[in-house]
């Protein structure tokens, strides 16, 4: 006989009854729990008789923001150890709620006491034009999401003030931007949580008096309207670029401002962007004068030393604040290691982008040295990211697998906790190493088409059901479009091949001919455009600049590059054209080989195509994304432009491998033999193509600091004598020393070592 498996028994909670004091977290607890059951528990400030169950809510003593839920005698007792202690465990009960219509019912023996572990648990939430789907929500959407970040233990929020390095105003604005900020300051105030403002400091000459005045000004107007502000951050660049003695003068003065209209709050700086003589500039600022005015120092993106090293380097009685990019994929602060080009060149930097994992590992390698985060995102294409911050702030050893099960269970529905949630490790694991051998995208399309057809119809209204759907179709599409584009590429180089036999001109027909781009999987690419749409009607993300009025394409508007070409079609009919040109038949066909024969190093050579993470065995990669996930210390794969105008680059050159700021790029070769004559060919594409580069052999010098060229091409020069040491020859690539800026530069696409 098969035993009957037993149920874990729950308290019934459909017509409890809530006792506690009106507040902001006790409309959230009963309008949450009424959006998601229909039920709508009564609120009374003293205990009523009988025997109806009870959602008590009390004040108790203990650690900052923490509290304890228990359950005992039918009832359910959430005790804060203060005003956010009540809001986040109102946040907790939420998301352990078993919650359906018509029912509501909690685990009997749940019991938890807990505290955050970090004090700041924050997200950068900027009403302006240049995000994906925030300058297009009013303040009742701005409210519900406020009330879902704290519900996973958000308690600070950073705005943006009406200037800043943004368009003046957006199509799809509902309010002035300064209407909206102070519309927000309000609502966090209401919620008893921090509100940030990130004030870029972009004016051209803060060592003019006028300037400083009118900066005065125009800060003092926001610090006055605004009913709540704890906190101003100023970063050093991006954007703004301001002598590191000039800035902290300015902020001095902007400190006593800010403090007129808000007693307490406190002023903040990074030194992001800053060259090296800034940085030194910066650091003896704070360990000489130790300005008291200074609430802290931020570590963010284009910092050019890793955070330990700021931490040791800044005074101790100055604590860190951490300013993660999570919002990015490629050119940014944490990008996705060993991405595929093909993601690069059509999901791009702001795709919708859950990588649970790839957070937890940067949020526990980074987080001990500081004292909290407050994130930067530039629209809800973070989602996910920001939900595992939050949980792992307050509690660093949660597990992430559960945080994502909370998460759907919450969001989605208790059927959803499961398979959502492995739903969305499947996404991130799409990204991880080449497209074209990930046969798992394709189970992960599987996994959520089983999703979307036993879906509700609120599910599919529901943009957090909307959003992973559409990567698990724009992935697959992405994925069949590249699989057709390579053999459509490599039938072109056989004809190519063939065209000793054949003659040029008719092998070049016959290339371009079957390099001309047929439709493939246009279900796919259909149901993409119709989940596009979805996600503008339910949340406003504009996927498109010509459909839904984006500001530029690399800003979210990913439905715009969904056809990129994924092989190297328009450089080689590009190619063409210039053959076709050319009255020599001898001459075209060794211009033919050149192209056929484009990754062949000769007798005794090799090839690396730097960008591709399976075809670079030379490169020195460094301790990687596991140890060093903003790669201050590693070789990284980044990417360029796909083409330039009029002149097409080849798809090895859209990618490359670089190193930031003054890190090396190094190949390394054995076995090589010390007496022979080499040379070596290279590419330098890249996006930095201003940047000048610097190439040795061992100790000696194969070419000085140069600039790149433009249109980029092969550029090939001699190994000196000598460079080659018992069989090992070690090439070194370097970026211009001392400059700040986005650290990029040191940027190598291809590499031939030629045997003479």
């Amino acid at each position: 006989m098969v035993p009957l498996l037993l149920l874990a028994a729950a308290l019934d909670l459909t017509k409890a009854v809530v006792v506690a004091p009106e507040s902001k977290a006790v409309t959230m607890l009963v309008e949450e729990v009424e959006k998601r059951t229909q039920i709508r528990w009564p609120v009374v400030r003293t205990s009523p008789a009988g025997a109806a169950p009870k959602v008590v809510i009390a004040r108790g003593n203990g650690a900052p923001e923490g509290y304890g839920i228990r359950v005992q005698q039918r009832s359910v007792v959430i005790t804060g150890n203060d005003a956010r202690g009540v809001l986040f465990g109102v946040g907790r009960l939420l998301r352990e709620l078993r919650m359906e219509p018509g029912r509501v019912s909690l685990p009997d023996d749940f019991s938890v006491t807990t505290a955050p572990k970090y004090p700041l648990r924050g997200h950068q939430l900027g009403y302006r034009p240049k995000t994906n789907s925030y300058d297009a929500w009013s303040l009742p959407v701005w409210e519900q999401y406020i009330r879902d970040l704290a519900v996973f233990g958000t308690n600070a929020v950073e705005l943006i003030p009406p200037r800043s390095d943004d368009a003046a105003t957006s199509p799809h604005f509902p309010l002035p931007p300064m209407e909206m900020m102070v519309g927000m300051s309000r609502l966090l105030d209401a919620y008893s949580l921090d509100v940030w403002i990130w004030y870029p400091a972009m004016d051209k000459d803060y060592s003019d008096p006028k300037t400083v005045e009118f900066a005065l000004n125009e800060w003092g107007e926001v610090f006055k309207r605004l009913p709540r502000i704890d906190a101003v951050f100023v970063p050093g660049g991006d954007p703004g670029h301001t002598q590191p003695k000039h800035l902290m003068a300015l902020l001095e003065k902007q400190s006593a401002s800010l403090r007129r209209y808000h007693p307490r709050a406190q002023m903040w700086v990074s030194p992001q962007s800053f060259d090296k003589e800034w940085m030194e500039e910066f650091l003896a600022i704070l360990n000489k004068d130790q300005p008291a005015w200074l609430g802290g120092v931020v570590f963010g993106p284009q910092v050019r030393m890793s955070l330990p090293q700021l931490r040791a380097a800044v005074p101790k009685k100055y604590p860190i604040r951490h300013y993660p990019d999570i919002t990015h994929s490629r050119q940014c602060q944490y990008p996705v290691p060993n991405w595929d080009v093909a993601y690069a060149v059509t999901e791009g930097r702001e795709g919708i982008n859950p990588r649970p994992l790839d957070q937890a590992r940067i949020f526990r390698i980074t987080q001990p040295h500081t004292i909290g985060f407050i994130t930067y995102s530039e629209g809800c294409n973070d989602d996910v990211n920001k939900v595992v911050w939050s949980s792992l702030g307050w509690d660093p050893n949660a597990d992430v697998t559960q945080i994502l099960r909370e998460y759907s269970r919450y969001f989605l529905g208790e059927h959803y906790q499961d398979s959502m949630a492995q739903g969305l490790l499947a996404l991130e694991r799409n990204w991880r190493g080449s497209l074209a051998g990930n046969q798992g995208v394709d189970a992960t399309l599987q996994q959520f088409q089983r999703l979307e057809k036993a879906a509700s119809p609120q599910d599919l209204l529901n943009w957090r059901f909307q959003q992973p759907l559409y990567r698990a179709y724009y992935d697959a599409y992405t994925r069949s479009r590249l699989l057709h584009e390579t053999a459509a590429e490599e039938r072109a180089m056989d004809r190519l091949r063939e065209a000793g036999r054949s003659g040029s001109q008719t092998a070049i027909a016959e290339a371009e001919k079957a390099l001309d781009p047929s439709p493939v999987a246009q279900d796919l690419r259909t149901r993409v455009f119709e989940l596009a749409e979805a996600l503008y009607q339910s949340i406003r993300m504009q996927l498109s600049v010509e459909r839904y009025k984006a500001i530029s394409v690399d800003r979210g508007a990913n439905l715009d590059t969904i056809d990129a070409p994924l092989n190297n079609r328009l450089w080689l009919k590009q190619r063409f054209s210039a053959l076709r040109g050319l009255s020599d038949e001898r001459e075209r066909l060794q211009r033919i080989q050149e192209i056929t024969g484009w990754t062949d190093p000769g007798p005794g050579g090799f090839y690396d195509e730097l960008g591709d993470p399976s075809g670079a065995p030379h490169l020195i990669r460094g301790p990687g994304f596991e140890q060093d996930p903003a790669f201050l210390e590693s070789a990284l794969i980044g990417f360029g432009p796909t083409a330039r105008v009029g002149t097409p680059w080849r798809r090895s050159w859209w990618r490359h491998a670089e190193a930031l700021n003054e890190t090396p790029l190094r190949l390394r070769y054995s076995g090589l033999n010390d007496a022979a004559k080499y040379t070596v060919r290279v590419v330098y594409a890249g996006d930095s193509l201003t940047r000048e580069i610097r190439l040795t052999a061992g100790d000696k010098e194969v070419h000085p600091f140069i600039r790149k060229p433009s249109p980029v091409k092969p550029l090939e020069f001699e190994i000196p004598a000598g460079a080659i040491r018992n069989g090992e020859l070690i090439l070194t690539w370097h970026r211009q020393p001392g400059l700040g800026g986005n650290g990029r530069g040191n940027q190598v696409s291809e590499v031939w070592l030629i045997r003479k």
